[in-house]
């Protein structure tokens, strides 16, 4: 049992009392528990014991405390089928893209952590209600969590989408981590800008082996929305508060992961969701009103770009790193409408000299860039720092990123940042 992370005086305890990874048991310690023993972190100490209650929360349990331990039932190996239903002709077509994430996810026997395991037909057949409702076809992408994502996974994703624009898919569902999933949500909408069938981010912010796990609700609900609306553009799919009777329909680039772990973490920024997904119906804002563009995709990404959270006593030697590692631009997370001290103007001013483009964002969860209010802003705007409005800063990174790479020279990249691409600007 050793390669499950059990060690020592752990392992020494499991052993002798004849307790494999898996099995049911009952410890009796401070108070009675019952549930399954867990593996646990390979570099974890060896005083303790992972136990998974039946209300899918682990526990640790300290082995000078444990007064007795009692086998309920032994592993139960047997090996996974994955039934795949017969596609129905009556029914629309989905295509399901997996890309890791919780909502993908199962126990990684090496840490004792939920790790992007599964594959997207088992995802699909871990939720039999999509066969009532759609042909689900699957496809993995890759599988990693969403913090291991990189621009050149945008890319990979985005070249996946642009393949399928004339395929005769009614829409497709992008399996996502949620941690970062606002990142790739902006870019898509900015690569993939006039896309002409909806695709849907969807998340899990708790894992399956949890009851209250979001997973399944997110899913049938972004399947529903691809195949009863037809609005195309990117969305993002999560629940829209704690309970299940109601999940969001976000626009790509206006919604930003608030929360670390409630259901409800994503929320719109600046106005409400694009789509309200009920159990009966599908309600749409009535401000919300999707860009008509031609489509022409432009999937390219310059990742030499620096997200900058202002600070009081922030360094300004950071910028002159990004001026000699050869960055070419820098989104700044300003205070208020827009501000940052007199300490960062010298090399402001020398970045623009070097030919940097320098975005200005608001670390305020809401509101306005307003640079020509107080001084301090005017003079940011005199060396060249160009205010970008209520852009999120994350999409005004993304923005930046794309704009960079699609772009002739200086003057078209500022005329692209200006440009309201994807609803990036919000009224």
């Amino acid at each position: 049992m050793s390669q499950f992370g059990y060690k020592g005086k752990g392992l020494e305890f499991l052993t002798s009392n004849k307790i494999e990874i898996g099995s049911q048991v009952k410890i009796h310690a401070d108070s009675i528990y019952s549930g399954v023993i867990m593996p646990r972190y390979e570099h974890s100490d060896d005083h303790h014991i992972v136990l998974k209650l039946k209300s899918g929360y682990n526990i640790g349990l300290e082995l000078d405390k444990i007064k007795k331990i009692e086998l309920e039932s032994a592993p139960l190996m047997k090996k996974e089928t994955v039934h795949h239903s017969q596609p129905n002709p009556k029914l629309p077509k989905i295509l399901l893209l997996s890309t890791g994430g919780t909502i993908a996810s199962r126990i990684d026997y090496r840490t004792g952590a939920v790790t992007p395991a599964l594959t997207a037909a088992e995802l699909n057949a871990s939720v039999p209600e999509l066969a009532t409702i759609a042909n689900i076809d699957a496809e993995v992408l890759f599988s990693e969590y969403s913090e291991n994502l990189l621009p050149q996974h945008w890319i990979k994703i985005a070249e996946k989408l642009d393949s399928y624009a004339k395929s005769g898919y009614d829409g497709i569902i992008v399996a996502h981590g949620t941690d970062t999933m606002q990142y790739t949500a902006s870019a898509l909408a900015f690569s993939l800008a006039g896309f002409p069938k909806p695709v849907a981010l969807v998340g899990s912010q708790r894992s399956s082996d949890r009851p209250s796990s979001d997973a399944a609700l997110n899913l049938i609900a972004a399947t529903r929305f691809l195949i009863e609306v037809h609005s195309p553009g990117i969305f993002v799919v999560m629940h829209n508060n704690s309970s299940d009777d109601e999940i969001a329909c976000n626009w790509a680039t206006r919604v930003r992961k608030n929360h670390t772990s409630r259901r409800d973490a994503f929320k719109t920024i600046g106005g409400p969701p694009a789509y309200i997904i009920k159990s009966r119906s599908i309600e749409k804002d009535k401000q919300f009103d999707i860009p008509k563009r031609e489509y022409v995709p432009r999937i390219k990404f310059d990742s030499r770009v620096l997200l900058l959270k202002y600070y009081p006593g922030l360094d300004p030697k950071i910028v002159d790193y990004a001026i000699d590692s050869g960055y070419r631009g820098i989104v700044i997370e300003g205070t208020g409408l827009g501000h940052v001290g007199k300490t960062m103007y010298e090399v402001i001013e020398k970045a623009k000299k070097n030919g940097l483009f320098i975005g200005m964002t608001s670390q305020c969860i809401d509101g306005m860039v307003r640079m020509t209010v107080y001084d301090s802003g005017r003079d940011l705007l005199n060396l060249g720092v160009m205010p970008l409005g209520n852009m999120i800063p994350e999409t005004a990174l993304v923005k930046t990123m794309w704009a960079l790479a699609n772009s002739k020279d200086s003057n078209d990249m500022v005329k692209l940042m200006k440009e309201n691409i994807a609803l990036e600007f919000s009224d």
